[in-house]
Order: C-alpha cells, then sequence, then structure tokens
C-alpha cells in the first residue's frame, strides 16, 4: 500500500476582483465553511465559464439525507475487490491517522458494487480528526448510527456488508479517478442536494469568490421577477435563466 500524506495549505495572496476591490485568500478551514454555503449549481456556473465541464462526481453517489451539505480538502483513498486480510486492519488505522483537519475522505473503489467502505466507528474516528465528511463511490453502513452523528456523508448504495475479506484499501493521498473525474489529494470538494463537484486546488479561491458573486447576483434577480419584470426585461438588465 502506498500514501503520501499532504497536509492541508493555507493561501495568504490577495485576489482582486473586475470592481477593484481586494481579499486576502482565506485560510482552509475558512474557505471550506464559505464553500459549504455555496450552491454546487454556482460552482459548477463558475468552472463552466473556465472551460472544466466534468467536475461533477456521477450522479448516483448522494448524500445519506437530503438536507447534507460538505465541503472540505480532499483525502484521497483508493481501493479494490480482495480477499486478502493481512495487515488490513492496521493499514485502516495508519490511514485514519494520517486524515488531517478540514477533510474530506473521498474513496475510489474501483467500481466496487458489493462492500461497505464506511460505517459508524470510521466516522467516529474521522469526527476525531477534524475531517468534516465522507464522500464514497461505493458502500456505507450502519447509516442509522451514521445519522446520528451529524456527519455528511455521501455514497452510491447501503449495504450491511464490510470490508474485511471483500475489499481493502490499497493507497491514500494519491490521484484518484471517480466517474470522468480525476480527485488530486488538496482539491476542493463541496457536495449539497444537487451532488458533488471537485474544484482544483489552484482555482479554489478564485472559484469561491466568483460563485460568491453569482449568488449575490441571483438575489437581485428574483427581486426582479418578483416586482413583475418580463423574462425579456430580466435578461436585458443582465439576469439569466
Amino acid at each position: 500500500m502506498t500514501s503520501q500524506p499532504i497536509e492541508a495549505t493555507d493561501d495568504h495572496d490577495i485576489r482582486a476582483d473586475p470592481a477593484g476591490r481586494s481579499e486576502a485568500s482565506p485560510n482552509a478551514s475558512d474557505m471550506c465553511n464559505r464553500f459549504e454555503r455555496v450552491p454546487t449549481a454556482a460552482i459548477n456556473d463558475v468552472l463552466r465559464s473556465r472551460g472544466l465541464i466534468t467536475q461533477t462526481l456521477p450522479p448516483h453517489i448522494n448524500g445519506l439525507a437530503p438536507s447534507m451539505r460538505v465541503a472540505g480538502i480532499a483525502f484521497t483513498i483508493k481501493g479494490a475487490k480482495s480477499l486478502e486480510l493481512d495487515n488490513e486492519m492496521s493499514e485502516r488505522a495508519a490511514m485514519l491517522e494520517a486524515i488531517h483537519e478540514d477533510a474530506v475522505c473521498v474513496w475510489d473503489t474501483s467500481g466496487d458494487d458489493e462492500s461497505a467502505q464506511w460505517g459508524e466507528v470510521m466516522t467516529m474516528a474521522a469526527k476525531r480528526a477534524g475531517c468534516r465528511g465522507a464522500i464514497v463511490d461505493g458502500g456505507v453502513r450502519d447509516t442509522d448510527k451514521v445519522l446520528r452523528q451529524d456527519f455528511p456523508v455521501f455514497c452510491r448504495y447501503r449495504t450491511s456488508n464490510g470490508m474485511l475479506g471483500r475489499f481493502r484499501m490499497t493507497a491514500y493521498q494519491v490521484p484518484i479517478r471517480i466517474g470522468v473525474v480525476v480527485v488530486q489529494p488538496g482539491d476542493v470538494l463541496v457536495g449539497d442536494i444537487d451532488g458533488v463537484i471537485v474544484v482544483p486546488r489552484r482555482l479554489a479561491v478564485d472559484t469561491l469568490i466568483a460563485a460568491e458573486r453569482i449568488v449575490a447576483s441571483e438575489v437581485e434577480i428574483k427581486e426582479m421577477i418578483a416586482a413583475g419584470a418580463t423574462p425579456k426585461e430580466v435578461v436585458e438588465r443582465g439576469g439569466y435563466f
């Protein structure tokens, strides 16, 4: 098994907006908190405008509850079906101890359709490390107990099958692929009722600021519609649908 632990990094450069204002880049925690308040649709629109049109994870990956929202720094995990048992639990423990604050654990399961890669006890350990959530292209078990912990989990299916003797983690903090999206350790992932989107870390701050502007502009658009403006008038005033 290979691993390349990467710590969350803090940015402190200055980003300027079109109006000439400038903003100091937030640290990782502040950035994640702000991303968590922004709809994935707004983030998607920003990335699309920059030519990134394949940043959403497959639509069958959804929150255990519709109200779940998560934003965090990718802590990537890779695995596949396996019958091997040697040192399996010690390797799991090493991975859990490597999780950093503000992480979101992201599992590439190589298409597994049998096992749960996440459950109650793993949730407890991850929360203790400051993890913000889990996104699993695979399964979850102990669902009711996970839900009680108020910890956002996005997954493809639920099952009572554990990993042991069925599936094995092979690496963590390495590049992974889920659907058509490559996730690098340190990328930003945001999930809500519309699914999960991946923001390359180098674009994270600029994407966040632009998405927040979209949210603010949509308030004005909705006010125009509520005041009786026609769709044509909305578009003429710079709005959209």
